[in-house]
């Protein structure tokens, strides 16, 4: 297993255009990307989205962008959870596609602990449409809400990763969950 230094070497590699650099980040790194995604899809039987194409899926959307820079671990994963997010209301929005139709419904929660799985559906699109909104206002509370929501990560780790104090992620949590709540009962029918 790579260290973080060694990770942290990979990651200016792949800055720098090394897309090999990029392959043994993401092969080092693929453990925890498939446990997240696992924990996430936790529930979803009879789904056609399962952790590994998950993985795989976000792994497409990292290596195609090229703007993308990771300067650390913890960017990285925020990339990563980022590309899961969109994977997923991807997913979802195929998904309603699909239903006779489609029609939405408004999303009136969003739990305080994110133990299970993401809900592969409208509630999905509407905490998309959300933080995108909450992006607008306050990126770092977004960020929060990704690595929370849609990578599965707990307030600890997301404290480790982002060098903070997990008192700090609480607050940033606690805030970014009221300005979602209100946008989604603000939100109109759609």
């Amino acid at each position: 297993m790579a260290d973080t230094a060694e990770i942290t070497q990979w990651l200016d590699a792949a800055r720098d255009g090394d897309r090999g650099a990029l392959d043994r980040v993401l092969a080092t790194l693929y453990q925890e990307l498939h446990a997240m995604a696992r924990r996430q899809l936790a529930g979803q039987h009879g789904q056609t989205l399962d952790a590994t194409a998950l993985v795989h899926e976000a792994y497409l959307k990292l290596i195609g962008r090229n703007a993308a820079q990771f300067d650390d671990r913890a960017h990285f994963f925020a990339y990563a959870a980022s590309a899961m997010r969109s994977v997923v209301v991807d997913y979802a929005r195929q998904r309603l596609a699909q239903k006779r139709g489609g029609d939405l419904h408004r999303v009136t929660e969003l739990p305080e602990e994110v133990e299970g799985a993401l809900r592969l559906d409208e509630d999905t699109l509407g905490l998309d449409t959300a933080l995108t909104r909450l992006a607008n206002v306050d990126e770092r509370l977004a960020q929060v809400v990704e690595l929370r929501y849609f990578a599965g990560l707990s307030e600890l780790e997301i404290a480790a990763l982002l060098k903070r104090s997990e008192r700090s992620i609480r607050r940033d949590w606690q805030k970014a969950r009221l300005f979602l709540l209100a946008s989604l009962k603000d939100e109109p029918d759609r």
